[in-house]
């Protein structure tokens, strides 16, 4: 089988990488807006259980390991470019009509490469977004933190969408 037939065939889902590098853009914008008018850790009531809070978050999601010693931000990095090399193969080999995966897949790509960058160059992931209710704080989060959790959640509702794999297609000889 020749290269333009087995492109034909799988189709090339890179095309979506456009969107990976909108959230990039959109995430590190939001963030430099953020640093330039929020003074840190002091809230601007934007709604009622909303704020803008500037925060620094030195370790994972929910600030996993944010006390560490230091190790945890060049292993969040590496843990992040090495998912990004996965998902980047894994978006090059959908086939021609799983869009919806390689949208999922690029949303995750962008969000994490967002927060790479803010480690490797702030040592840090900022965080501005800050939703509570009452006494309850949900912990601070940004666009990168959004795209990565839409992607997430468009991968599993993408299980239930599919139907299992019965073998091979019935034609009606049995």
């Amino acid at each position: 089988m020749d290269l333009a037939m087995t492109e034909q065939k799988t189709g090339t889902k890179l095309k979506w990488l456009w969107l990976a590098l909108l959230v990039i853009v959109l995430d590190l914008g939001t963030k430099a807006m953020a640093t330039a008018m929020l003074t840190y850790g002091d809230p601007v009531s934007v709604i009622p259980m909303f704020n803008l809070t500037l925060l620094h978050n030195t370790g994972a999601a929910f600030s996993f390991l944010a006390g560490a010693a230091g190790w945890q931000r060049w292993f969040f990095v590496t843990l992040a470019l090495v998912v990004s090399v996965v998902l980047v193969g894994w978006l090059r080999n959908l086939q021609r009509h799983e869009t919806w995966s390689a949208i999922a897949i690029v949303l995750i790509l962008g969000g994490a490469l967002g927060n790479v960058y803010d480690r490797v160059v702030h040592g840090y992931v900022v965080d501005f977004l800050h939703f509570y209710w009452q006494d309850w704080h949900f912990p601070a989060f940004n666009l990168a933190d959004t795209a990565i959790t839409i992607g997430a959640a468009m991968m599993i509702l993408d299980m239930f969408r599919k139907p299992a794999d019965s073998g091979p297609p019935a034609n009606g000889s049995e």
